[in-house]
């Protein structure tokens, strides 16, 4: 099988890469990234010279760029590409629409021109906007209340019309919040565990009552590797945990690991629009044979680990100048 994964040197695309070589050493793997300030080649260097992994950089909403995989035929695309943090959709959301509708909108041209026999979009939860109590289903409105999840409403809502009107073979899939390996630590729980490790405090919006549902990087690989194999085509999925916390809930739990107090907490203003609480109900999913295996508490001690064992890797991501360096060193490998 040959693969198209875009945003594949991001958090969730290069956790994938590294599932797909590990778990079907025989498929073709092509990463398609643009390599903004999220994207990082260092989390795939141990596949770099896999014969059966290659990278080229392009932006998924530019035609010319996808011009560059036109020798390529696939046998699907999944796609990770996306601006995903809500702060910065707030500050900047022209450049999230960009990407998250239009570039959603190349990509299904793309797949519907043929040079993929489908595409899974990657989505989030979000795009439900918020509950008090309920949980969301796959045909639950969407009400999105961040640029962030407006954008990726928008994609996932051309997704379903591509599949209506042109019988393009998509799966969607609303995810709740990742944590794992690998995340750039601006997201809430990298974050926190890196701000800890330097001696900082953790910032907490609001009260932190807001709830969120978690999800090991693991567990969502596992589960779109089952919508790529057993899933139709056409249908919309929910992947979630039931693990759900309080972002005050969550950091507590983190500074324990630390065998630290609440002194180390820092509440600052809250966003605008912060959406209360996300849930979603993934029982369809699991009636295809997919249950998460990670629990919260194991899940988080292996993060923490893992961001205590590589602080070479997110360290050098709060340097103002390793941008630049790293985008010479692609052009010295001829990768832009």
């Amino acid at each position: 099988m040959k693969l198209l994964i875009t945003g594949g040197a991001g958090f969730m695309g290069s956790n994938f890469i590294h599932y797909l070589l590990n778990n079907y050493p025989d498929y073709q793997i092509v990463n398609f990234d643009k390599l903004t300030y999220a994207g990082n080649l260092d989390n795939l260097s141990h596949v770099e010279n896999n014969k059966n992994y290659q990278f080229i950089q392009g932006d998924i909403a530019s035609q010319a760029d996808l011009k560059k995989l036109k020798k390529h035929k696939f046998d699907a695309l999944v796609n990770y590409a996306a601006e995903t943090h809500v702060d910065r959709s707030i500050l900047s959301p022209l450049e999230f629409s960009h990407t998250n509708a239009l570039g959603t909108h190349e990509l299904l041209e793309f797949t519907r021109r043929g040079q993929a026999k489908k595409m899974i979009q990657i989505s989030t939860d979000e795009v439900f906007g918020e509950t008090q109590t309920k949980e969301f289903f796959e045909d639950s409105p969407m009400r999105p209340n961040s640029p962030y999840s407006a954008s990726k409403a928008a994609g996932d809502l051309m997704c379903a019309a591509y599949v209506r009107t042109f019988k393009t073979p998509v799966i969607v899939a609303h995810s709740c919040n990742f944590y794992g390996p690998y995340q750039y630590p601006e997201k809430f729980i990298a974050l926190s565990v890196t701000n800890l490790i330097q001696g900082k405090k953790i910032p907490i919006y609001g009260s932190g009552s807001n709830v969120r549902e978690w999800i090991y990087t693991q567990d969502h690989c596992r589960a779109i590797d089952l919508l790529l194999h057993q899933a139709e085509t056409g249908r919309v999925f929910n992947i979630g945990t039931q693990e759900r916390f309080t972002n005050l809930e969550i950091a507590e739990i983190i500074l324990k690991k630390f065998n630290l107090d609440k002194s180390r907490l820092e509440f600052i203003q809250d966003r605008p629009g912060h959406d209360f609480r996300y849930a979603v109900n993934s029982d369809k999913l699991k009636k295809l044979g997919w249950q998460p295996q990670t629990k919260f508490m194991q899940g988080i001690e292996q993060t923490i680990k893992w961001y205590q064992e590589h602080q070479s890797w997110w360290r050098k991501l709060q340097d103002k100048n390793y941008q630049q360096y790293y985008q010479a060193q692609y052009k010295a490998k001829g990768l832009s």
